[in-house]
């Protein structure tokens, strides 16, 4: 699997609050924001999102952005993981995976 990037997703019920909380907490505003959506922090060289009503799982998931989704998400199912179906998102196309021990990995590209 070519993975292009790797981010940290946290599901939130209230965006424009969180964004508020993280932007003190990692001292730092969002460089991206879609509404009451979704909201990306980039901060110490790494990514971290918080996912509003945008959200494909309920937990903390590792976010994984890869050039084919379709072809990331055979080669997850022939290393015997459990994934949900490609998905149409707003942006991008997208693909939730379950490790073995009940990790989320959601698997993008861009459309």
């Amino acid at each position: 699997m070519d993975v292009e990037k790797i981010a940290t997703v946290v599901p939130v019920a209230d965006l424009p609050a969180a964004v508020g909380t993280w932007s003190r907490l990692l001292g730092a505003e969002p460089a991206f924001v879609d509404g009451d959506r979704w909201a990306q922090f980039d901060v110490a060289g790494a990514r971290v999102a918080l996912a509003g009503t945008d959200s494909v799982t309920r937990h903390p998931a590792l976010l994984l952005r890869v050039a084919d989704v379709a072809a990331a998400r055979a080669e997850a199912v022939s290393a015997g993981l459990e994934a949900g179906p490609v998905e149409t998102g707003p942006h991008e196309l997208r693909c939730l995976v379950w490790t073995d021990d009940g990790t989320e990995i959601v698997l993008h590209s861009r459309v």
